[in-house]
């Protein structure tokens, strides 16, 4: 194979792999065992999931197999135009940078100072150990791995909820009732959530329960109401990416299927000086209740 190229066969048995679900690693390592160069399988790759994306009705839809019951689709913004600004609505937010898988968008601006302030001032007096949920009962557990403190908005709560939720809503074209309440968290110094899946394990036996108030989480919007002074920023294992923490900052991403193809395993490095507040709202499949 010294003449190498990407042929219209190599490409339609990559979006088999894709399709079938395969993790991206597996048809690399597919590839190169057969004999193709790696740097040839990964564009091969790409453009197979950058076709995939571009035939779904929306940009931000995954490529990584099956969708998870969402149907094709999925939150996101309006990328088609490599737009440097988006309006969403009441404000302008700044398109940072993008990732294709996982589907990965660093927003600048999304919220103010003044909104960030008034989020942390209106969540600290109702802050408590953080719990995560317990898939195997459909209930929430303290966990060793998640040790900041944290609290919900009711969604719709105040004026100044109903504002973030509704930017959020046009921002991302996704319906405002598909969304959880806002979600505040503190980060003191050596407070971390180590890597770990946004959605709810379909093999766990608590899931079915917890997908009885809107289906599956979809997709994560994390906003950075402060900045630490070291440390704390949000990790992406799977494809070596760290976000800073930037006050009024966000990083948006989706999952379609509630599978570690999506390469949607993130957590939040541990605060090293200061500490770190931010507000996180997740997107179910249907209307959150």
């Amino acid at each position: 194979m010294s003449q190498q190229s990407i042929t219209p066969e190599l490409r339609q048995w990559v979006a088999e792999q894709i399709r079938l679900g395969h993790l991206p690693e597996a048809v690399i390592e597919a590839m190169v065992q057969a004999g193709w160069k790696e740097d040839l399988a990964t564009s091969a790759l790409d453009g197979a999931l950058q076709t995939r994306r571009a035939r779904a009705p929306n940009s931000a839809a995954l490529a990584a197999g099956p969708a998870s019951g969402a149907g094709e689709r999925m939150p996101g913004l309006d990328l088609t135009q490599s737009p440097r600004r988006i309006d969403a609505g009441d404000r302008w937010v700044d398109v940072i940078a993008t990732l294709g898988l996982p589907r990965v968008v660093l927003l600048g601006g999304l919220l103010s100072a003044e909104e960030c302030d008034a989020l942390v001032e209106a969540a600290r007096p109702r802050l408590a150990r953080s719990l995560t949920v317990e898939t195997r009962t459909g209930g929430e557990e303290l966990n060793p791995d998640r040790t900041s403190h944290g609290m919900f908005f009711n969604r719709g709560e105040g004026e100044l909820v109903t504002r973030i939720e509704q930017r959020i809503a046009r921002l991302l074209r996704w319906p405002l009732e598909n969304g959880e309440g806002i979600q505040v968290l503190q980060y003191r110094p050596g407070a971390e959530y180590k890597p770990h899946y946004d959605y709810f394990d379909p093999v766990e036996p608590g899931t079915p329960t917890i997908l009885k108030r809107g289906g599956q989480r979809v997709a994560t919007l994390l906003m950075y109401l402060n900045e630490p002074t070291r440390g704390g920023g949000t990790i992406f294992p799977d494809v070596g990416l760290e976000v800073a923490p930037v006050r009024g900052n966000a990083v948006f991403f989706s999952y379609d299927r509630p599978h570690p193809a999506t390469r949607t395993l993130h957590g939040g490095a541990p605060v090293i000086e200061g500490e770190k507040w931010v507000a996180t709202k997740w997107l179910r499949e249907r209307e959150f209740v």
